[in-house]
């Protein structure tokens, strides 16, 4: 099981900044949606720089051009694009394609899929490398998580790895981990805390002793 960092309300400083401090702890470095709206995908080529033991993912949520934005997002230094999992299936093949090609990896974000465990079967059979259940900001003010979805993924995916990303803390962690992804993926859990590499260190205690 591998923990992902997810940075999202931070400039390409800060960003540096927080990964500094938990490096150690992280798999893989999450430059999120709006970093790269805010900052281009010069973010992307920076964090890959400054910590190139580290996979970067670049969180593109790509709906078109899955060939292209692959492309460039691998140009930039991304070991891992995201596409999203409601569009269209030449959008993903495209996607899939150009990251073989580049040496990278395709991850399905599934947030706003309604038929989750049909469309989780027909994108594991695309040749994606992850499908993530994901409880978006919006769903998290709704009191919503992606526990039950992930669950029911699980049940039909046999190809890709799967990844859970929204509103993961440390008190939820232990039931995160209970429901087997392969990914863990924590934004403000570590970000937002007063002590990052702390709260860093005992997720990964805790995925450690899973894995």
């Amino acid at each position: 099981m591998e923990l992902q960092l997810a940075l999202d309300l931070v400039d390409i400083k800060g960003a540096i900044e927080v990964v500094d401090k938990v490096a150690e702890y992280v798999d893989i470095v999450e430059i999120g949606t709006p970093i790269v709206i805010n900052e281009g995908l010069h973010a992307v080529k920076a964090i890959k720089q400054a910590f190139p033991q580290l996979r970067v993912l670049a969180d593109l949520k790509v709906m078109d051009a899955g060939g292209y934005e692959v492309m460039k997002a691998s140009e930039a230094g991304a070991d891992i694009v995201t596409i999203l999992g409601v569009s269209d299936d030449a959008t993903i093949r495209g996607g899939v394609e150009e990251a073989r090609k580049q040496g990278r990896q395709v991850m399905i974000d599934m947030i706003n899929v309604r038929n989750l465990e049909e469309r989780a079967r027909e994108v594991d059979a695309l040749g994606v490398d992850y499908i993530c259940v994901h409880a978006g900001y919006d769903h998290q003010a709704e009191g919503k998580n992606s526990f039950d979805q992930l669950r029911a993924i699980k049940g039909v995916v046999t190809n890709a790895r799967t990844a859970v990303a929204g509103g993961i803390k440390l008190e939820t962690l232990p039931e995160v981990i209970a429901a087997g992804p392969d990914l863990v993926i924590v934004g403000g859990g570590i970000a937002s805390q007063d002590d990052p590499k702390a709260a860093a260190a005992a997720m990964r205690e805790l995925v450690a002793a899973r894995s």
